[in-house]
């Protein structure tokens, strides 16, 4: 039993090693695909848009200051009388009489306009909110909405990257599957020639040179379906990470190493999840900002400026005006209130989606799973038909050297033969594809 398990142990090292080694290549494609994918730049671009309007929520608990500046020329419109002639002249003639003399002169009576004529007004206006709980839960929801933003991006990095190793692993198998049509090529060309010379030498019938020559067109008609399979899947691939679509790709040496299914499951820390909690975060704020429709809001102003007929600037054209304002909602017809019941309806959805979600994404790992389990199964079974397939083929090939089979037959053999290479090659890669699909549903993918 200790002897089984330490074999186990070792195999899945050894797996695990050269996994490490061999996907080298893909490593790197995925960080370069990181970082010029136009969409991750995009995203980029919403990240620094949300973090400026962080900055602008924050910038409200500032003071602002303001240059301002009026002049104003007037005549006629409403006046002012002030009968100061009225109210004086007895006076001062009486004073007059007693003194005997014309120091108090007559005054006339005055109408003054009251829009000021030849006036400036010149100051430095200041405001600033002293108290404002709308600001104060503004800020935090800009904030959040940053958060929102970037768990977002890693989100559709999750998914570039589950792109490209998929992309990577398709264009590998139409790798594979043009040097298995190569191989059969050369395997069919030569049936073609043997038979040719058979026939010549009044060996076997025309038939069989017949069908040797079908043979090749057909090879030769899969070989070239089989490069335009592997110059899509490299152009789809170069798309992903925003290189020329007709850039070479390297890859590492070919080997059959399988895939690990020895994931523990791992959805609860999925960024989805983190979305909606995210989500449901803003939507208390809403709430609360919302509700801050009730508080007062205080703000302070001061100004410091000049003002004065005649452009004059002296000692008593200066002045300050400051002062605090009060502001508080005493009723608005219910509307906040049905408005805080609009929140309270997008809370109870977000948590139910929340729940959804949960469930969707635990689906969608023991179906990657099970995927993964049964394309391993698969390529095993593969694998071994393809060591059947050979040594029949191998086989019939060396009786029909000898006559002892008919081409038939040899075609019969070879013909197994290259669909066990084919169908082994697209099992092994389905597998590290299912592989791919199962991180992504995990989100075990480690970024640098």
């Amino acid at each position: 039993m200790y002897n089984k398990m330490k074999k186990v142990i070792t195999l899945t090292l050894f797996c695990f090693g050269f996994l490490g080694y061999s996907q080298s290549k893909l490593d790197n494609y995925i960080q370069i695909g990181l970082k010029s994918n136009e969409v991750i730049k995009q995203h980029n671009f919403d990240i620094n848009k949300s973090m400026y309007a962080l900055k602008e929520a924050h910038a409200l608990f500032y003071p602002t200051v303001s240059l301002n500046a009026n002049y104003t020329k007037a005549d006629g419109g409403r006046t002012i009388d002030i009968p100061i002639g009225d109210m004086l002249n007895p006076v001062y003639n009486t004073l007059n009489q007693i003194t005997n003399s014309n120091a108090f002169p007559s005054l006339q009576n005055q109408s003054v306009l009251i829009n000021p004529d030849n006036f400036y007004d010149a100051k430095i206006h200041t405001t600033m909110p002293l108290l404002n709980f709308e600001i104060i839960y503004n800020k935090r929801i800009k904030s959040q909405q940053t958060s929102l933003q970037k768990i977002e991006l890693e989100i559709y990095q999750r998914e570039l990257v589950k792109e490209i190793k998929i992309a990577y692993y398709k264009y590998l198998q139409s790798i594979e599957g043009i040097n298995i049509y190569k191989d059969a090529l050369k395997l069919v060309k030569e049936n073609q020639r043997v038979n040719q010379s058979l026939f010549k030498n009044d060996k076997i019938n025309r038939t069989a040179v017949l069908r040797s020559d079908n043979e090749v067109i057909r090879i030769e008609a899969n070989l070239e379906t089989a490069k335009q399979v592997n110059s899509n899947a490299k152009t789809y691939f170069n798309f992903l990470i925003n290189q020329k679509l007709d850039s070479e790709i390297e890859i590492d040496a070919n080997n059959e190493s399988t895939p690990t299914i020895l994931v523990n499951e791992n959805t609860s820390n999925r960024e989805e999840l983190s979305k909606l909690t995210q989500v449901s975060e803003i939507n208390s704020n809403v709430s609360k900002l919302t509700e801050s429709y009730w508080y007062p809001k205080l703000s302070g102003f001061a100004d410091f400026g000049f003002q004065d007929f005649d452009f004059e600037v002296n000692k008593q054209s200066r002045y300050y005006f400051a002062g605090v304002g009060l502001e508080w909602n005493i009723f608005s017809g219910n509307k906040n209130k049905y408005k805080l019941k609009q929140v309270e309806e997008d809370s109870k959805k977000i948590s139910s989606q929340t729940d959804n979600v949960r469930q969707q994404l635990l689906l969608q790992f023991q179906v990657s799973q099970n995927n993964l389990k049964s394309a391993l199964e698969q390529f095993n079974a593969d694998k071994n038909q393809k060591e059947s397939a050979k040594k029949y083929n191998e086989d019939i090939t060396k009786l029909y050297k000898e006559g002892q089979a008919i081409y038939i037959e040899l075609l019969d053999a070879q013909n197994q033969w290259v669909n066990a290479q084919l169908n082994t090659n697209i099992s092994l890669y389905n597998s590290w594809i299912a592989f791919a699909e199962l991180e992504r549903a995990n989100a075990t993918f480690t970024f640098k």
